[in-house]
């Protein structure tokens, strides 16, 4: 489940982008309350849950809702010359799901354990099924690591990444919801995360302080949360639909080294 800590500096390098800042902007309810935010992380989840675990036909529901959701976003961005956006540019889609494969896993090594470059890889791969969900391109997104690894490089390089005022009252409004003291302990840990392990040139074109009491305050935080997870059971770990699937794995894999014999 910690993984989804991992969202906050996806999310971030997704406003980055100057379209995606325009879309979320005209779009979004990120500026709500706290309990709003809450709703609509308790949404992504689900969806989320029901296409990395569910069957095709929850993994079909929970695309074609998001897809009704695309089909209302489009606009022009405030910057340049009014570039065009829509949920459904493949350019958009690539970057907004780059940054996410790019995060969880980070996210994963920094506060669970290590991964080697065969799971990643790997990881990528399997992510790629949302091109036929989301009606991209075939053989549109990073198929392993190392393809992952160049195209964030070239976005970040090339002039696509621009961090406009947009992007930045909409990060602050992400990482600091009206009341998020309230829910301290969590919000400061998705905090530190975010900022953490953001690319450098990122966070300082946003305009974050990252002082050194800062870094010693990741360290800290990412040690404890680590720590922390050791303890817990699996049952507090991971999400329940996860546990189904694994359990399910097992039992086929049992059956297949113990086929029931033919009478």
């Amino acid at each position: 489940m910690v993984v989804v800590a991992g969202w906050g500096r996806a999310i971030l390098l997704q406003l980055a982008h100057p379209a995606v800042a325009a879309a979320v902007h005209d779009h979004s309810s990120f500026r709500g309350s706290l309990l709003s935010s809450v709703r609509r992380m308790r949404a992504t989840i689900r969806a989320m849950l029901s296409i990395t675990f569910g069957d095709r036909e929850a993994m079909i529901t929970a695309a074609a809702a998001i897809n009704a959701i695309h089909d209302r976003v489009h606009g022009h961005a405030r910057v340049g010359a009014g570039q065009a956006y829509s949920a459904h540019d493949p350019e958009l889609q690539r970057w907004v799901h780059a940054t996410l494969i790019e995060s969880i896993p980070l996210t994963y090594e920094l506060l669970v354990g290590p991964l080697t470059l065969r799971e990643r890889d790997r990881y990528c791969s399997e992510a790629a099924i949302m091109e036929p969900l989301l009606g991209m391109p075939t053989g549109w997104l990073p198929r392993d690591a190392a393809q992952l690894d160049a195209y964030m490089r070239e976005m970040l390089t090339n002039g696509s990444i621009v961090v406009t005022d947009t992007s930045r009252a909409l990060a602050r409004a992400v990482l600091y919801p009206p009341r998020w003291y309230l829910a301290w302990p969590a919000f400061r840990a998705v905090q530190l995360l975010a900022l953490g392990s953001l690319p450098p040139s990122i966070r300082e074109a946003y305009g974050f302080d990252w002082r050194a009491r800062d870094v010693r305050a990741f360290v800290r935080w990412t040690r404890l949360l680590r720590t922390s997870l050791r303890l817990l059971p699996p049952l507090a770990r991971q999400w329940p639909v996860a546990r189904r699937r694994l359990s399910s794995r097992a039992r086929v894999a049992g059956n297949r080294r113990h086929p029931i014999p033919l009478r």
